[in-house]
């Protein structure tokens, strides 16, 4: 089995007496796109900037391409791309002038690969980065991380301030380098652009990581919505112990959700009051979400 490419283990943040990240404990294999996900002040970005070697952490290791992330952070940066979630540019120079420099700083030059990506990303590389807009100081880092070649990406809240059309083609490019290989963390408050791209999720609360896994494991421990129809009545069906939120529109027609181990048994049940009309919906990330951030007494901060 090959090394992880990012490996984080019990990592520890103070400010003071603030604890920042309590345990952080991850890790990122080779072509995997982890998606990395909590509300603002969970704790993200003071895990990214940890690992980015710009914190030095209180406690707990943390280790890219088998490197620690504090002393081998030059080492380190060789070979990642990194995009945070507001980009800071040299106001005089071009959005090109500044895309170049980017690369030129990881010993990379433009290619025609940088220019596909100028056109992708409807970027007017001629204006100077005073005049942009957050969206277009975005695209700015995004171009020069996208046409760096990297074993690492690591993107903090890449999209904001991007349009719709602009995300599309930022997913696209993601999962190219999924396909090629590459090794993503993405980390995100939009749920469908991680449920959509990402082969693991974490979910951090409150500077500690509540649950790491696929989407399909974390869907295990959920459950789906059923919306049934059937020729007998269902008032037995709410009855049944894996049957919740039981919400009954006619006598035979009703919609409630269903633990995800028991749908079989449930569908069954079902089956024996002559189904008309049945539907299953298994949970969205944005379920799934909200329901670890209740269940653990948490709130969006």
């Amino acid at each position: 089995m090959m090394a992880a490419v990012l490996s984080i283990d019990h990592l520890q943040k103070r400010f003071g007496k603030f604890e920042a990240l309590k345990d952080i404990t991850f890790s990122i294999e080779p072509g995997e796109v982890f998606g990395f996900i909590g509300p603002n002040g969970a704790g993200k970005s003071t895990t990214i900037r940890t690992l980015l070697g710009i914190l030095r952490p209180t406690g707990g290791q943390a280790t890219i391409f088998g490197l620690d992330a504090w002393r081998d952070a030059v080492s380190i940066h060789k070979r990642i791309a990194y995009v945070p979630g507001d980009v800071n540019l040299w106001p005089n120079l071009s959005g090109g002038e500044v895309i170049d420099f980017l690369l030129r700083l990881n010993g990379q030059t433009h290619t025609p690969r940088t220019d596909e990506l100028i056109k992708q990303f409807d970027l007017d590389a001629t204006k100077k980065a005073r005049t942009y807009s957050k969206g277009n100081r975005q695209k700015v880092a995004l171009i020069a991380a996208f046409s760096s070649r990297a074993d690492l990406y690591i993107f903090d809240e890449p999209t904001s301030g991007l349009d719709p059309l602009m995300e599309e083609v930022f997913q696209q490019q993601v999962l190219a380098l999924k396909a090629a290989g590459k090794s993503v963390l993405l980390s995100s408050h939009i749920l469908s652009e991680v449920e959509r791209m990402c082969d693991r999720i974490a979910i951090i609360r409150q500077g500690e990581i509540i649950e790491v896994g696929t989407l399909a494991e974390m869907r295990q421990l959920s459950r789906s919505t059923v919306r049934a129809a059937t020729q007998q009545p269902l008032a037995a069906i709410q009855a049944l112990p894996a049957v919740h939120q039981f919400e009954a529109k006619t006598p035979t027609q009703a919609v409630f959700s269903v633990d995800a181990e028991a749908i079989g048994d449930v569908v069954a049940a079902l089956s024996r009051l002559g189904i008309t009309q049945l539907t299953t919906t298994p949970p969205t990330l944005e379920d799934l979400f909200l329901r670890y951030y209740n269940q653990e007494g948490g709130s969006h901060d």
